[in-house]
């Protein structure tokens, strides 16, 4: 059995939002509580992160996440890495380097941005991310299950999602292309975007997403990197059965 947990389930300016007073941005529903999207998977006694949101450190504090063994990379913005530097403590509670698995043009960026992470400069780990990042270019093995990369566009930028066995997490997408649709046929869990209700150049809103997962068919589907013009429970309303709407802690698991 396979298990995801939320992390965070908000978009770009998390929420609350600085200076907003919309009604999702003042609510007391602890789900309209949304930090930057990250998530992590447990196969058996491994963990595999997905992304590294700015928020990581509080993320894995409320989760009681101790223990990270790979991270998969969806793409290099802000929000999905702006908590690279907090793996360093993983490394510690490890004792060794970790594995990051990126794009070609995601893997470059982490290098520029994060160089130091890819040098050993201590005699010791915790003082620095210690990692070794490898280039996605197809599927690949991690821990005795597939990994299969879900190329998708993210405006006219390239990002990835991922599939581990019968579960798939893809954020970020405005189109999904004919190829990576059929990647994605047969799962028992998908993990999807949807910004809003209104349509986004970058983003998939809610209806477009909506009609991506019912040309799918997954057994169960959960829309996350919401923005703050719906409510968790405003949206819940508008899912079809078998939908739900993601918030920061929820786990679920893949049959």
């Amino acid at each position: 059995m396979t298990t995801l947990t939320f992390l965070g389930t908000g978009t770009s300016n998390g929420i609350p939002v600085i200076g907003c007073d919309c009604s999702v941005c003042r609510s007391d529903d602890p789900r309209d509580q949304r930090s930057r999207a990250s998530a992590f998977i447990q196969l058996g006694d491994r963990v595999v992160l997905i992304d590294t949101a700015t928020e990581l450190r509080r993320q894995a504090l409320r989760a009681g996440l101790r223990q990270v063994d790979a991270i998969l990379m969806t793409h290099a913005h802000a929000d999905h890495t702006g908590g690279f530097d907090d793996l360093r403590r993983f490394n510690e509670l490890a004792q060794r380097h970790l594995p990051v698995y990126a794009d070609p043009g995601t893997a470059e960026m982490l290098r520029d941005r994060f160089a130091y992470a890819f040098v050993d400069q201590f005699p010791f780990y915790g003082g620095k991310p210690d990692l070794l990042l490898h280039d996605v270019e197809g599927p690949f093995e991690l821990f005795g299950e597939l990994v299969t990369p879900i190329p998708v566009m993210h405006g006219r930028l390239p990002v990835l999602g991922y599939r581990i066995g019968d579960l798939a997490y893809v954020t970020d997408a405005k189109a999904i292309p004919e190829s990576s649709m059929a990647l994605l046929q047969g799962l028992d869990i998908l993990v999807l975007n949807a910004l809003r209700e209104r349509p986004h150049p970058t983003h998939l809103s809610i209806a477009e997403a909506l009609a991506i997962i019912e040309a799918l068919q997954p057994r169960r589907a959960f829309l996350t990197h919401l923005s703050h013009e719906t409510s968790h429970a405003e949206a819940s309303a508008l899912m079809p059965p078998g939908v739900e709407i993601a918030y920061d802690g929820l786990t679920v698991e893949s049959m």
